[in-house]
């Protein structure tokens, strides 16, 4: 019978052993796991050899390319406009460059409501994949008046390129389409493809359905990161080491957010003999 415990008392502790060495493992591989959004090994990437490209189409398709899968999330891929700061070295080009795919329907640029100066630009053909989607999901429903969703990617979608629009303008561009009412604009709004304007309820933000939560995991992930670098010695860190941390605030990876502050000014890189280094910026 003593024998008996003995051996019971010994496997309870080589169960908890087991056990914490298994949390102790998960923990690690939380920590740090390389190319954790990619299908497979052949799809990694090294943020250090794609950090800078040749001009702003270019660099919008490969982020494109890259933008984090994200579980239950319907929003289609979209690129930060400080993402793109960082991705080539001449503001100017961006800006002048992303104009001219804005005025060629190639891309759309939205304004979010994080409280700060974001903007998230979608191409054209994703954004309108997803207006089908929502009209496809409000007719499965039995929803009226879905009319509305046809009227405003042929009307105002399609004529109406800045991030806003008044009003009057609006139901100026839907009436091409028929009749106008109350309700169609409540439609949209709650379909999340409009938002009024805080400071003019007169005037909409055109708007991206389904982004709220993460709007809201951009800023944590900001947070996160910018308190990762700061509390290492000398608020720095190699980038090949820093890209391959998983973020437990935020689904979109560490890449994401990396270009996001690099093109903000939160965070400055510079080149060492043993690779590239990413520092919190002080100015």
């Amino acid at each position: 019978m003593l024998n008996e415990m003995k051996n019971n008392c010994t496997n309870q502790e080589t169960s908890a052993a087991a056990a914490g060495g298994k949390k102790k493992r998960r923990r690690e591989e939380e920590e740090e796991v390389g190319c954790s959004h990619a299908a497979n090994e052949d799809e990694c990437f090294s943020l250090q050899d794609e950090l800078t490209f040749s001009d702003t189409s270019v660099a919008l398709r490969m982020m494109r390319s890259q933008f984090p899968r994200i579980d239950q999330a319907s929003v289609p891929p979209f690129i930060l406009q400080s993402q793109l700061y960082s991705s080539v070295n001449d503001r100017t080009q961006v800006d002048r460059e992303l104009e001219r795919l804005r005025r060629d329907k190639v891309v759309r640029v939205f304004k979010l409501n994080t409280g700060q100066d974001d903007h998230a630009i979608i191409f054209l053909d994703d954004y309108l994949n997803q207006v089908d989607r929502i009209a496809k999901r409000m007719e499965e429903k039995k929803q009226s008046d879905t009319d509305i969703f046809k009227w405003f990617k042929e009307h105002v979608l399609d004529s109406k390129l800045e991030p806003s629009i008044a009003h009057h303008e609006l139901c100026s561009l839907l009436s091409l389409g028929g009749n106008v009412k109350d309700a169609h604009i409540t439609l949209l709004i709650n379909a999340g493809l409009l938002t009024r304007q805080l400071i003019d309820p007169d005037m909409y933000w055109f708007a991206i359905p389904g982004i709220g939560k993460l709007w809201k995991a951009l800023l944590q992930g900001r947070k996160e990161l910018l308190s990762l670098l700061k509390r290492k010695r000398h608020k720095e860190m190699f980038l090949a080491e820093l890209e391959k941390k998983r973020l437990r605030y935020s689904p979109l990876d560490m890449r994401f957010h990396i270009r996001d502050l690099i093109g903000s000014g939160h965070l400055k890189t510079f080149q060492t003999t043993s690779g590239l280094v990413v520092r919190v910026s002080t100015d």
